[in-house]
């Protein structure tokens, strides 16, 4: 069955959020790199990484339900932030405002009875809750080592072990 027209805007507006949200790491990644935190640096680059996995989770899944994806200019990211801590801090908030709209297309799927999107956005509802402890936990690290910065160096050297997860088994969208 195709997708309803809504769903299908509502899901391209998805997939510009989520590019927005790779360039914005990428972003991030570039600071870090910029202040020789090559691990927070690395962190972000990966988190950029999962970003454009979930847009094309999107976009196949618009695409396998006789949708048209259609991209749009994506903003333009801060490139500077005052720290190490309020770059993962400006993190944290912007994965709760993805989580927000997350939510939103959850709910617009049950206004549609949409059960296709709503079967697929489980997957983005769970996703959500691990991104947005994992970078709020490094934000809250990062918070306690205010006056420590040698923490700081212990922090960057964790997060440069980090690698791209490996795509689970089955989780084709289509």
């Amino acid at each position: 069955m195709r997708i309803d027209d809504r769903m299908q805007a509502a899901f391209n507006d998805q997939i510009n959020a989520e590019l927005y949200s790779a360039y914005l790491y990428y972003a991030m990644a570039a600071y870090f790199e910029g202040i020789d935190l090559a691990g927070m640096a690395n962190w972000m680059k990966i988190q950029a990484q999962e970003e454009l996995m979930h847009v094309a989770k999107f976009f196949d899944f618009v695409n396998a339900r006789d949708g048209r994806v259609v991209l749009a200019a994506v903003a333009e990211p801060p490139a500077e932030w005052a720290s190490a801590q309020a770059a993962f801090a400006a993190a944290y908030e912007h994965e709760q405002i993805v989580t927000g709209r997350i939510d939103d297309l959850v709910t617009l799927a049950e206004e549609l009875k949409d059960r296709a999107s709503l079967a697929f956005l489980q997957w983005f509802v769970a996703e959500q809750v691990e991104e947005e402890a994992s970078v709020k936990r490094i934000a809250d690290q990062l918070a306690l080592l205010e006056g420590a910065p040698h923490g700081l160096f212990m922090i960057d050297r964790e997060l440069a072990s980090r690698t791209v997860p490996a795509s689970p088994a089955g989780s084709s969208p289509a």
